[in-house]
């Protein structure tokens, strides 16, 4: 008599779909573009006089620059938790989390150097010169200095979106506890969408520009690791431990 196939694992312990997910997401940002929602947010937090918490001191000097000064300070902890001789993980996941990181960085910074789209409080409807141009309208300038598209200081949160993958998509035969994950990811989210509001009250950035960080952040650190996870190396086996 053939042996019984084991039981199929319950449904509430299926595998993460990410990029389900995150294409979810896309038609969701997609949608947010052609509902011309982003104007009707920049005109709710905003007048023809300009933006009047551009410089307000909690949004600009705390959760602007402080922010700032501290994602670069916890992304130098990074570099030196990927290089630390001793660690739970596997030193190849750690350089791999590292290299996302930037990589992720690296994308943002790629599509906002070559963009013509000029941040809202250079607009026309909000007292400068700039006319409104979609960001879709590649290559045509509108009259301001451009380089605003997508956001740059969300970036250094969603960068660290990475470094949820390792607990959350683990190396076949790994088990490590998916709620070390989950706060990393919740940490990342977190620093990244506050710092994409903190931009648009202060007039930066439509809130589309924080949800194409978003994108391109979970994009490049989702394809990059698993390329890591369909290429194990040869310490692989050795890996084989749990947190």
């Amino acid at each position: 008599m053939p042996a019984t196939p084991p039981p199929a694992p319950p449904l509430d312990r299926a595998p993460p779909r990410p990029f389900l997910w995150l294409g979810g997401f896309l038609a969701f940002t997609l949608l947010w573009d052609l509902s011309g929602l982003d104007m009707a947010v920049m005109r709710a937090v905003g007048s023809p006089q300009g933006f009047a918490l551009r410089h307000d001191w909690l949004l600009e000097r705390v959760l602007h620059d402080g922010l700032h000064k501290t994602m670069v300070a916890a992304f130098v902890l990074l570099c030196g938790w990927a290089l630390w001789p001793r660690a739970h993980l596997p030193r190849r996941e750690r350089i791999a989390v590292l290299a996302l990181a930037v990589l992720s960085l690296l994308a943002v910074n790629l599509v906002k150097y070559n963009s013509l789209t000029s941040c809202p409080w250079e607009l026309e409807a909000f007292g400068r010169n700039a006319r409104w141009v979609s960001h879709w309208a590649w290559g045509q300038a509108d009259g301001g200095t451009g380089r605003c598209f997508p956001g740059g200081h969300a970036s250094s949160g969603f960068a660290f979106l990475a470094l949820c993958l390792p607990w959350l998509l683990p190396p076949e035969g790994v088990q490590r506890r998916r709620v070390v994950g989950l706060r990393w990811l919740a940490a990342a989210l977190g620093v990244g969408l506050l710092s994409g509001v903190v931009q648009t009250l202060r007039g930066a950035h439509f809130p589309s520009h924080t949800m194409w960080t978003l994108l391109i952040c979970a994009s490049v650190s989702l394809t990059g690791w698993q390329f890591v996870r369909s290429h194990p190396g040869t310490a692989a086996a050795r890996a084989r431990r749990s947190e």
